[in-house]
């Protein structure tokens, strides 16, 4: 806990109170303690697999808000409902394409919520059967 702190740049208690604090928020042991070792518990690993996966994602939001400043190629990708409207976008794609020659389009059409927690998740529509790329 000692080395811990030091990383951190706080004192022993101030990590150790922490550590209690959020052990108490969450309803769980994060930690066993032994006289001179600690080790995660089950929902400790949890946690940090969590974080990391956190940590992970605000990387990659911070790389695409760097990327938005100088778009020179690279993939955008669309997700839409079946609809006759797929029509209109497939016109500015072309448009856009004369700007941005680089950018590679990708489209996906189906079911609303489908497509949509497709583009919350980030997903690359790989393997859809609907997927087209321009």
């Amino acid at each position: 806990m000692t080395r811990a702190a030091e990383s951190l740049h706080v004192t022993q208690p101030t990590l150790s109170k922490a550590i209690k604090s959020l052990e108490e928020e969450l309803g769980q042991k994060l930690f066993t303690r032994q006289s001179f070792s600690i080790k995660l518990t089950d929902a400790g690993f949890l946690l940090r697999n969590r974080a990391e996966d956190l940590v992970t994602m605000a990387d990659k939001i911070e790389q695409e808000f760097l990327a938005l400043d100088d778009i020179t190629g690279g993939d955008i990708y669309f997700g839409l409902a079946e609809s006759y409207q797929i029509s209109y976008l497939a016109r500015e794609i072309n448009s856009f394409k004369k700007l941005y020659p680089d950018l590679r389009y990708h489209i996906t059409s189906g079911d609303t919520s489908q497509v949509a927690e497709k583009l919350d998740k980030g997903c690359r529509f790989s393997g859809d059967a609907r997927h087209q790329q321009v």
